[in-house]
């Protein structure tokens, strides 16, 4: 079980949120969260990077000259790997980066990066009433507020995305909106900061508790 500090709009602190999530042990926490994180990024990979071999590079059907008599060396096309504008030897083709992982390791992995953020955790109250219209500044000084700066980046997890909060957060550099049911790994522990309102907290507990 974990206690947390709930703050307001005005960074005040007005409550205490608990929650608990089962996490990975000890000895074998950073290993499941390495593996769902490298799963992550090599998933992200398009695959799509491709070069020519010898056989398929235009031109070069015609033996360049003689095999005897000129003085050089023997060539049987101007399409030899060894030729600038020749084929790749080797070269990356097309191909599916995917790597698997079972569902419940990777909620295990996910819950674990979740429960070991928390010295930089930051519960805040709902606070999409406070902005009546898309504000940016009005966010940022929030953020600031509740122990954020600007240069940091930060992660903000809220129960659904609102358009005012969307319109105000998706011009602030080093801000990533996400909902409380996308999280990932690698969202988790690339941000310095991670404010969740406290109605996307319990949507956490009740969706990656199993």
């Amino acid at each position: 079980m974990v206690e947390c500090v709930v703050k307001n709009w005005q960074g005040e602190q007005v409550g205490q949120k608990t929650f608990d999530l089962r996490v990975a042990k000890e000895e074998t926490a950073s290993h499941v969260v390495h593996r769902a994180l490298v799963r992550q990024m090599t998933n992200a990979r398009q695959g799509t990077a491709s070069t020519k071999t010898r056989s398929e590079v235009r031109g070069g059907g015609r033996k360049p000259w003689r095999q005897k008599g000129t003085g050089r060396a023997r060539a049987g096309s101007i399409r030899s790997p060894l030729w600038r504008g020749g084929g790749v030897i080797f070269g990356p083709k097309p191909r599916e980066y995917n790597l698997k992982m079972n569902r419940k390791e990777r909620r295990l992995a996910l819950r674990t990066a979740f429960v070991s953020r928390l010295d930089d955790l930051i519960i805040v109250e709902e606070f999409s009433e406070q902005l009546s219209r898309p504000k940016t500044k009005e966010l940022v000084e929030a953020l600031t507020r509740w122990g954020s700066e600007p240069e940091q980046k930060t992660l903000l997890i809220l129960l659904e995305r609102t358009e005012n909060i969307y319109l105000s957060a998706r011009n602030v550099e080093n801000l990533k909106l996400i909902a409380a049911d996308q999280l990932n790994v690698y969202d988790l522990l690339h941000a310095d900061k991670i404010v969740v309102t406290a109605s996307a907290l319990e949507k956490i507990q009740e969706v990656y508790s199993d």
